[in-house]
This record gives C-alpha cells, structure tokens and sequence, in this order.
C-alpha cells in the first residue's frame, strides 16, 4: 500500500497522509490517535476519535482487492475519497481534489464578520446549513471535524482563519500545529 507515495498525491490523500504515522499507507487507529494527540488534542479526545474516524471510514477505504485484518480498522490513504462523508463543504470531489469554487463559497456565504475568516457563531451556521437530514454520520463527521479545527485553531479572537481552513485541505495544518506543539514543549524544558 506504500505505493500511494510514489505518485502525487490528491489534496484529501496529503490531508489523510499526515495520521499515516509510518507511512505504509494504512491508517489505524493508534496512528490516528498518535497524529491527533501530534496536533495538540487530549488523550480522550485522540482516543474517542481514533475510534470514531476509524471506525467509520475504515470499512469505506478498503480497495476492491484488498481482505483488511479483522477488527483492526485500517483507513486507506490510496482509496480514502471512498471515506467523503456527506453533510460536507463538498471542497473535495469524488475523486478527493480540491474544488476551489466550494472553497471560496464557504466564505462567500457564511463569512459575515470578516470576509476572510469564520467565528463560531457562523461556522455553525455552515454546518446547519451542509446538514443532510438522512445522513446522522456524516453529520456528527461534519460537526467534530469543523468544531475540533475551531478549538484548535481558532485565533485569540475567536476567528478561524481562511488560510487556516485552505491548509486543512492538502493537511499542511497539521504538520504546521505538529511543529507548533513541539516547540512549545521545547520552549517549556528551557524554562
């Protein structure tokens, strides 16, 4: 499955490729839980996580010509635009590239007190408004992917930042908060 690395990658699969931790091209859940506790989430919300994230994309990703170990919920980086939940931005398309027009309405439409950045107040406004009333998990997908961006990366005023929500797309965030939380750790040993 490490092949995924020898071709350029699509902007969800650099975003899924960040939680492959030793990047075999298979995601499982102590590697998802490994890369949300790298990113500055807590050790019940990287485990409640892991599990869920796992749990439902897992069975989703998995190639045609692939049997994946029993109850071990591995998440495919070569096939996770299987995984695209509904009740989403649709920045990414089936095919898990970008799709700048999406990109730019989510700011278009729900922006209201900055044009280039979201409060909390209208990120929930987009999420209702991304809402597929038949789809319960793409919902709560929606809702914990967007309100755990929020948490962490929302500045001192409360904004979530455009280039922030465009560096989620290709995961570029992640390494960016990885080496923040580092640094921060180094900084706290000097003192």
């Amino acid at each position: 499955m490490a092949d995924v690395y020898n071709h350029e990658l699509t902007p969800l699969q650099k975003h899924a490729a960040f939680f492959d931790r030793n990047r075999d091209g298979v995601i499982y859940p102590s590697e998802t839980y490994q890369g949300l506790r790298a990113i500055g989430c807590g050790v019940v919300v990287s485990a409640a996580g892991a599990v869920f994230i796992n749990g439902l994309l897992a069975p989703k990703t998995v190639p045609a010509n692939v049997k994946p170990p029993a109850f071990k919920f591995p998440i495919y980086v070569k096939t996770i635009q299987q995984g695209k939940h509904g009740s989403d931005t649709d920045v990414y398309d089936t095919n898990g590239r970008f799709v700048p027009e999406k990109f730019e309405e989510i700011f278009k439409k729900h922006a209201h007190t900055r044009p280039d950045a979201l409060t909390s107040k209208e990120l929930g406004e987009m999420l209702k408004a991304n809402r597929d009333p038949k789809d319960f998990k793409g919902r709560v997908g929606a809702f914990g992917e967007w309100r755990l961006l929020y948490a962490l990366c929302k500045d001192k005023e409360g904004f979530l930042h455009k280039e922030t929500v465009k560096a989620v797309y290709d995961g570029s965030v992640f390494e960016k908060l990885e080496q923040e939380k580092k640094e921060s750790k180094e900084f706290a040993k000097k003192k």
